[in-house]
């Protein structure tokens, strides 16, 4: 059955993670997706390399995907550009403003050969601004949007820890940059409209952190009014980072430290469990799981005030009790008596062992694929499903210059067109002396 996107074609010069992703995301709903890369690859192919020119990271960005090599700085490069974008829907790209326009790629010069193309720039700061002409990365990003000071994290110097989960404003970014170019797309199907598309990397980790950047004048006095106030006493006495994280306290200061004892990590007799109780009788569910009597948590009470002096000490009593118990027994069977008991609680997996999860498997998530250069490989797949219109992973993600010459072909250029292009330079890997 056709993905929502069958015949769509996506034309991409995109690298590293925000990119590649939005395109991943597009081949799964069925779009034709074809990567243009330099001659040196795109960057991601050299982090972490399996063998020359291929990496784990690279298959995971870029499955799904036709390959082809153009030197972009050549003008031949860019008219092979313009031939091909005349018989596309859709152009991604991420790179620094500017860039598009030196290479001759931008959304004027590309309209003028397709008039109704959806063009998509993702940037690390967007296209105005006084910072959009800045080098950025996830990190960046993540640094400059306070979701790294969010996060809290403090590195053993005492500056600011990246996120190591996973790269949060890439991530955002291309989830964002597929949902624009699918609404372009309905939107031209109604119209007959193309349109440009900007995106950010900063937009992405902004939206991450919404409800705190946010400014509501019927709570900033009481809430939002302390903490800038804070922060600017620290940094007039030229305070350290973590006197500025403190100053902020950020959402246990808010909540207070109660929250936490059912909303939060313990560790098991083998391992680790989390809570995520908010409501009232979640937090009793777990009580019950854990043989707590009455009154052994005076935190649940309605008169506690968690804000109140004094509140910290017995937040802690009952943390430590919370601990001893989860401490005595193992992970399985933690969570066999919380989810009989109704709680929301997990084990805290390991990523490396989630293909082997039950739960994962049942969902259909991971899929086997089958790469030309390197093998057999199982990777996450679609994340969701669509009875009339499933996703599909289309395949691994292409070599080098793997498909060039088909790409050509396919698009119009005779055979010897194409080797004329490749000898000039303008297509393909350099030929080996």
């Amino acid at each position: 059955m056709p993905g929502a996107l069958d015949g769509i074609k996506v034309l991409e010069v995109t690298q590293i993670i925000a990119g590649p992703m939005c395109g991943v995301m597009l081949s799964d709903l069925g779009a034709d997706v074809i990567k243009i890369e330099s001659a040196a690859g795109d960057g991601m192919r050299l982090l972490g390399q399996i063998s020359p020119g291929e990496s784990k990271g690279f298959h995971v960005f870029n499955r799904g995907k036709r390959g082809m090599v153009l030197n972009l700085q050549d003008s031949d490069g860019q008219a092979v550009v313009h031939r091909l974008i005349s018989e596309m829907d859709v152009f991604l790209i991420n790179a620094r403003p500017g860039v598009p326009e030196r290479l001759g790629i931008d959304y004027e010069s590309l309209r003028s050969h397709k008039s109704d193309l959806i063009y998509l720039e993702n940037t690390a700061y967007g296209p105005t601004g006084p910072s959009a002409h800045r080098a950025g990365a996830d990190i960046i990003a993540q640094a400059y949007s306070g979701l790294m000071a969010g996060d809290e994290k403090v590195d053993e110097h005492g500056g600011p820890d990246l996120i190591t989960a996973t790269t949060p404003a890439d991530f955002v970014a291309a989830f964002t940059s597929a949902i624009a170019v699918c609404a372009a797309l309905f939107h031209r199907e109604r119209t007959g409209e193309g349109q440009k598309i900007d995106t950010s990397l900063l937009g992405g980790a902004m939206v991450l952190q919404n409800a705190f950047a946010a400014r509501m004048p019927v709570s900033d006095a009481v809430l939002l009014d302390p903490i800038l106030s804070g922060l600017a006493a620290v940094r007039e006495r030229g305070g350290s980072y973590r006197e500025l994280l403190g100053a902020r306290g950020g959402l246990r200061a808010l909540v207070g430290g109660a929250f936490f004892l059912y909303y939060g990590g313990y560790q098991t007799s083998d391992g680790a469990i989390m809570l995520g109780c908010v409501t009232p009788p979640n937090r009793q569910q777990v009580r019950n799981a854990l043989g707590l009597e009455p009154g052994d948590d005076p935190t649940d009470e309605g008169d506690f005030n968690a804000l109140a002096d004094g509140s910290e000490e017995i937040v802690a009593r009952v943390r430590g009790m919370i601990s001893e118990r989860f401490a005595s027994d193992t992970t399985e069977n933690w969570i066999a008596k919380l989810d009989a008991a109704g709680a929301p609680a997990s084990q805290v997996n390991i990523p490396e062992e989630m293909i082997d999860d039950p739960q994962v498997q049942a969902l259909g998530i991971m899929v086997d694929l089958e790469h030309r250069l390197t093998g057999p490989e199982t990777m996450v797949g679609p994340p969701f499903n669509m009875s009339r219109t499933p996703p599909e992973a289309e395949g691994a993600s292409p070599p080098l210059d793997g498909d060039t010459d088909e790409v050509l072909i396919e698009y119009g250029y005779s055979a010897e067109e194409v080797a004329t292009l490749r000898s000039s330079g303008a297509v393909g890997l350099p030929a080996e002396d």
